[in-house]
């Protein structure tokens, strides 16, 4: 999918603890760039994943993951991290992630993610908040990030 179609990206500098010993990203480094670009997204949406999990907000956890690995990123690269949602079903969201060396349109890797939101007392699946939903689907379809002032259970656990 070409960068355009992405309302979102973050960079990333390649660690020498990412590469193996010929200096190549490691596959299991991959996982490590995907948590970034999720969290990022939603820091630009102007929350915490981790504080709206921590504060009962809202938890989820990934259940799928599928990379597909085109060419290889090596030590010092700098990373431009694609993301957007494709998908909020009811308990679940897709991500879609595609990595591309800094001002390349040259795909490296691709990744996509299912997250299923979750209770982490009981284990069972939880819905998707409807304030996520709506501010992920509102930057979707414009490219603008709404202000979390109109969703002010989620201002207060998310901040």
């Amino acid at each position: 999918m070409p960068k355009n179609d992405f309302k979102f990206h973050t960079s990333v500098r390649v660690r020498w603890m990412e590469c193996d010993a010929q200096g190549i990203v490691f596959n299991g480094a991959y996982m490590g760039y995907l948590e970034i670009a999720q969290a990022e997204y939603f820091r630009n949406l102007g929350f915490s994943i981790y504080k709206i999990a921590q504060r009962g907000f809202f938890d989820s956890a990934v259940v799928k993951a599928t990379l597909e690995f085109k060419a290889p990123a090596r030590i010092d690269d700098i990373l431009e991290l694609y993301a957007r949602v494709s998908r909020i079903g009811n308990t679940s969201l897709t991500l879609d992630v595609e990595i591309y060396l800094q001002d390349s349109a040259k795909v490296l890797t691709t990744l996509q993610a299912v997250y299923v939101g979750f209770y982490p007392e009981s284990g069972t699946t939880r819905p998707v908040p409807d304030e996520i939903r709506e501010l992920v689907n509102h930057f979707e379809d414009t490219g603008e990030v709404l202000p979390l002032e109109g969703f002010p259970r989620l201002a207060e656990a998310g901040l």
